[in-house]
């Protein structure tokens, strides 16, 4: 590892942790190895500039200091794990198949839930704060969205980010340093190797430890059922099987030759407000390779098991009938719905169409890709899902 005058050191980044929550015992101490090999490859391959670094440092921190505060809570409020987490659905799919807006859509639903932006955060509650009163983690959420806009203005008409959105428990697991936000933060390839071979069990086992601390701190949530969503889970198929077995899980589709350039986009504003070297070919081809190597794992991993478990949803049909694609896939979790929650979930779609947000403009030159090397990449899955789309 590279150890540079602003290098992450594990040890100054434990130790700051438990400066900051006052607070000694991290539990298992299995994310040390994943945080390890994160650190490696920020340090030997992502050329942080020293802002970089500074951003890195504040995100490992607060993950730190949330488990922290999470052991702690957990030792005083030992009834916190006897929450009954009840995992209805996993969206999973390639970035940018409208899964945000169908996540948000189908948790109307009055007998749904999800993690909010503002929880994935900071999940466990700041010193003093009451129970049910979490109003500081909201504002600091708030303020986050405003400085990532402030460094990347165009971040919005990427993703749309919303404080109380449900938005993505990968910035849970992040916070357990698994999963693959890191490498959208940064060039990171040895660490996106590691987690190929990782077993990611445990980090799932934290996931629903903290989906029932949330469920704690808010006791309007209990009799819900969780739709967690991110393609990140792309890579763990084996372990949110294992740890949600009750789970179906929703998979969204489109064409990737139209999705993964508008992801090497989104990624490559990350990778800027980190670095001062940004090579937006070398982003673009690796981001390209990454996500149809994770695809094809899935779709392998998928078709052993069956497709008993698994929702298929296309996005030019959710573009068509979104209210149809919402009834059909609660009709297949089993949720019930009525005229009310129609009308809900009816409203929500005229307050958060895409047109509401600033087009997402790219070229897939700039990442040095282009449509018939896409095509051939993505070649087996588009047969299957994508030239058969209704």
């Amino acid at each position: 590892m590279s150890e540079g005058t602003h290098s992450l050191r594990r040890d100054d980044l434990l130790a700051e942790a438990r400066r900051r929550a006052g607070l000694e015992d991290f539990g298992d101490p299995w994310f040390l190895e994943p945080l390890g090999v994160m650190l490696d490859s920020l340090n030997g391959e992502a050329q942080l500039s020293k802002a970089g670094v500074a951003a890195h440092r504040e995100r490992i921190v607060t993950g730190l200091v949330n488990r922290l505060r999470t052991i702690d809570a957990l030792r005083r409020h030992p009834e916190i794990t006897d929450e009954a987490v009840d995992v209805a659905a996993i969206i999973v799919g390639l970035p940018r198949t409208g899964s945000t807006l169908f996540h948000r859509l189908l948790t109307t639903a009055p007998g749904l839930t999800a993690v909010r932006f503002w929880e994935a955060q900071n999940y466990a509650p700041f010193p003093g704060e009451v129970r049910g009163s979490p109003e500081a983690r909201r504002q600091w959420a708030a303020d986050l969205i405003a400085a990532m806009l402030s460094v990347t203005p165009d971040l919005l008409s990427i993703h749309p980010y919303q404080v109380d959105g449900a938005d993505e428990e990968i910035m849970i697991l992040d916070q357990f340093f698994v999963g693959t936000q890191p490498e959208a933060y940064a060039y990171i390839p040895t660490y996106s190797a590691w987690l190929d071979r990782a077993d990611l069990t445990p980090a799932y086992r934290e996931l629903r430890t903290v989906l029932g601390f949330l469920q704690w701190q808010d006791s309007a949530r209990r009799g819900r059922r969780w739709v967690l969503k991110t393609p990140g889970h792309l890579a763990a198929l084996d372990a949110a099987m294992a740890v949600f077995p009750a789970a179906r899980f929703v998979m969204t589709h489109r064409d990737p030759v139209d999705t993964v350039p508008s992801y090497c986009s989104m990624v490559a504003a990350l990778h800027g407000a980190g670095t001062d070297r940004l090579d937006r070919v070398t982003v673009g081809r690796f981001t390209a390779r990454r996500w149809a190597a994770l695809l094809e794992r899935f779709t392998r991993a998928r078709e052993a098991r069956g497709d008993a478990r698994f929702i298929d949803v296309a996005y030019r049909a959710v573009q068509r009938a979104p209210l149809a694609e919402w009834r059909r896939v609660l009709a297949a979790l089993g949720e019930p719905i009525d005229a009310a929650s129609e009308a809900i979930a009816a409203e929500w779609l005229r307050l958060n169409g895409r047109e509401q947000r600033a087009p997402h403009r790219y070229t897939l030159e700039e990442f040095g890709l282009d449509r018939e090397g896409l095509a051939e990449l993505f070649a087996a899955y588009r047969t299957r899902f994508i030239t058969t789309e209704a």
